[in-house]
């Protein structure tokens, strides 16, 4: 699956499904460059909101920054762990503390504070009462409500990737490729019950003047246009960005958009092309191995590589499942470990042997609890 969707949880659910990332070995130590793609963490604890922002490696995070306050970011791209550089004061890192004073290629944004989408929320935001997935946007690799993307999002969206509003702007020849291959846009409608007109829903934080619309969309015709003007000058013959712009197909430039499974196939890859993707900084949208599914399905094959006395049978199962399935699984899973943890570390406290009936005790009480929360209708949003 194609797309990366976040669902709420308080600890660590996709450290399972990364099976590239070492729980033992800061990613630092193994490679000098800029890891390709990696699971990265921030630390609320060492470096809150008001300070520089900063991002840990999956096993730093357990090693380093056990107990404290973690950020779930899923995955970046072209990032070095941070953990006991210069943004972390005095404290070092307790598997490779031989670290250059800061990454300057590392990019960084919100995310790191625990705030995500136009919204700049949290999340899980305590006063957001409203069930609603986050969506990740493949170039800025921000998290995105699924309300606030300025479209429907389609029912097959776990078959995609996304490519918010605003980053599509900042490459605005990708509105090009979007009339061609990505998935048709459904604006947000709603059916007026009464006099059965259409009208089109907006957020009341999300509604924009008419005249601020209309010079946002001139002013990316414009920026297309210069393109074009470019692209004539330099284009190479069989451009296929060239062809679909001679055809005369376009599409409404609002709104985040979806791309179906293997679209970066039917991007142009020409000389002209090439430089116009490294100009935008987003080369990385020819390569099929960018994606997250690519990282995962790499992930996989590594774990089954080490043949059957080398397999994670929790991992093994769960390949077996679907995103919201396995999602399931493994946050009732670290829900689970982390409860049994508090729940034995009063026996250590109080210097008391741990019997199996206390054990038999901790899983009743966890039945009694679940059970509590499916009576009350609480379930998790996907």
């Amino acid at each position: 699956m194609n797309i990366c969707t976040k669902r709420k949880s308080t600890s660590r659910p996709f450290c399972f499904l990364l099976k590239g990332n070492s729980a033992d070995f800061c990613k630092f130590s193994h490679n000098s460059g800029y890891v390709k793609r990696q699971a990265l963490y921030a630390c609320n604890t060492c470096t809150p909101k008001g300070g520089e922002p900063a991002g840990i490696c999956l096993a730093c995070s357990y090693k380093c920054h056990e107990g404290h306050e973690l950020f779930e970011l899923y995955t970046k791209r072209n990032f070095r762990c941070d953990c006991g550089n210069d943004k972390f004061g005095e404290m070092e890192c307790k598997l490779f503390p031989e670290k250059e004073k800061a990454n300057s290629g590392n990019k960084y944004s919100h995310n790191f504070f625990g705030l995500y989408c136009t919204c700049d929320r949290p999340y899980p935001d305590p006063e957001d009462e409203l069930p609603d997935e986050m969506i990740q946007c493949i170039i800025c690799e921000d998290w995105f409500h699924g309300r606030h993307l300025g479209c429907v999002v389609p029912e097959s969206v776990e078959l995609q990737e996304m490519i918010c509003e605003s980053c599509m702007n900042k490459s605005p020849f990708l509105w090009t490729y979007a009339a061609h291959v990505a998935v048709p846009p459904v604006l947000k409608v709603c059916k007026a019950e009464e006099e059965g007109k259409v009208e089109v829903e907006h957020d009341e934080d999300e509604t924009k003047p008419e005249k601020e619309v209309s010079e946002s969309t001139e002013d990316n015709k414009r920026k297309l246009q210069e393109l074009e003007d470019t692209s004539a000058e330099g284009s190479c013959s069989g451009c296929r960005l060239g062809e679909m712009k001679a055809s005369g197909q376009s599409r409404a430039q609002q709104g985040a958009v979806f791309w179906p499974s293997a679209w970066r196939t039917k991007l142009c890859s020409c000389t002209h092309c090439k430089n116009l993707f490294v100009d935008a900084g987003v080369a990385f949208l020819l390569d099929e191995t960018d994606t997250v599914l690519a990282y995962e399905n790499k992930g996989k094959t590594t774990e089954q590589a080490g043949g059957v006395e080398g397999r994670d049978p929790l991992m093994s199962a769960l390949n077996n499942l679907n995103r919201v399935q396995q999602l399931e699984i493994i946050h009732e899973y670290n829900d689970m470990k982390t409860e049994l943890k508090d729940y034995l570390q009063t026996f250590a406290a109080e210097g008391k042997v741990v019997t199996p009936e206390d054990i038999r005790h901790f899983f009743e009480q966890q039945q009694t609890r679940k059970r509590r929360r499916a009576n009350a209708g609480q379930y998790y949003c996907s």
